[in-house]
């Protein structure tokens, strides 16, 4: 069974027992949760769209806080002498899909 759910405003496609990096969720190693806004669910040849899709996606946290790499921003105005420089790190969470229902 295979399954696209929406995650901190991003779409995964998922099936039982994929892990994967999402936007930081709140909680700890070791946690289950569920994700309840499904988009799309296919069994076979069988495919659920739109408003009809009643499947829920359960998951558990495997590491709760990762951090990805450093993206950095420069911004400079030439012959003005005017240079900033901003870098930041995204936080992921490590998750692994249990069951699709």
């Amino acid at each position: 069974m295979l399954a696209v759910v929406k995650i901190a405003g991003q779409q995964f496609k998922v099936k039982a027992g994929d892990s994967l990096y999402v936007p930081h969720i709140e909680g700890k190693a070791g946690d289950s949760i569920e994700f309840s806004d499904v988009l799309l669910t296919q069994n076979g040849s069988n495919v659920i769209t739109g408003t009809n899709v009643t499947a829920v996606v359960k998951a558990e946290i495997l590491t709760d806080l990762i951090k990805g790499n450093k993206v950095i921003a420069f911004k400079m105005k030439r012959r003005k002498g005017f240079r900033k420089k901003h870098g930041h790190r995204t936080q992921y969470t490590h998750i692994k899909v249990t069951a699709i229902a």
